[in-house]
């Protein structure tokens, strides 16, 4: 569903992104883990182009994201991100928030994106907050919500970046939750996480990265039990 080849990326003089190559298939769960700094977050955003590339090429079921008459747009359409911050509007109530991008982007009618935004409330469990501002929510919840929000466009492809780094303890296993149902599902996912007891039961394969470029790769089996570089073990040693 997803090919990288050889992508390029830098802020300045620093490298971020140093030649990525990787195939992700549909239905995958793909968990990317790595210290601070490593460019997993840069790579998630150059899926959907939120940073521009350097070089190398990114296709998305065959159409390449650096052909110039390549619709974005369009291509965005297929591409939910859930971002750290939550990124919900202030001034809308939740249901409103779920439901303007169907009614702009998808050009729903007002029925269809409500009924919509109400089912994917019951099913991240916040179905009493319909009608509540972002700012009365825990950051749990936000981030419930920041997930009903990307699932309303009925995408392809989920990407995460890092959901639960600006959560509270006793929330990210909310967040999780609702995280492992879509995995079930079989949503194609792909997670830039901390959390690697999430990364070790939910990934299908696991890719850890530094210095901008994939050190390692395989499933969760091979990454925690026998990772195969150094710089794996000495990673996975600090933080398990």
């Amino acid at each position: 569903m997803i090919e990288v080849r050889a992508l390029k990326k830098s802020f300045g003089s620093n490298i971020v992104l140093n030649g990525i190559d990787l195939d992700i298939k549909a239905k995958e769960v793909l968990v990317v883990i790595g210290p601070s700094g490593s460019g997993k977050s840069t790579f998630l955003r150059c899926l959907n182009l939120l940073e521009q590339p350097e070089s190398g090429d990114i296709r998305i079921n065959g159409i390449s994201l650096m052909d110039s008459k390549t619709d974005i747009k369009a291509i965005r359409t297929e591409l939910g991100m859930v971002f750290q911050r939550f990124n919900l509007f202030p001034h809308m109530k939740v249901i409103d928030n779920i439901m303007i991008a169907p009614l702009k982007v998808r050009n729903w009618t007002k029925d269809r994106a409500r009924e919509k935004a109400l089912e994917l409330l019951k099913k991240v469990g916040l179905s009493d907050k319909a009608e509540a501002f972002p700012d009365s929510l825990s950051g749990g919840q936000a981030q419930r919500v920041a997930i009903a929000r990307a699932l309303a466009m009925e995408p392809e492809i989920l990407l995460f970046d890092e959901p639960t780094s600006s959560l509270d303890p006793e929330m990210v296993g909310e967040v999780l939750a609702v995280m492992k149902d879509l995995a079930r599902e079989q949503k194609t996912m792909i997670v830039v996480t901390h959390e690697m007891g999430f990364a070790r039961e939910v990934g299908d394969r696991i890719v850890f990265m530094e210095q901008g470029v994939i050190v390692e790769e395989g499933t969760p089996e091979e990454i925690f039990e026998r990772p195969q570089h150094a710089r794996t073990k000495a990673f996975l040693s600090k933080i398990l």
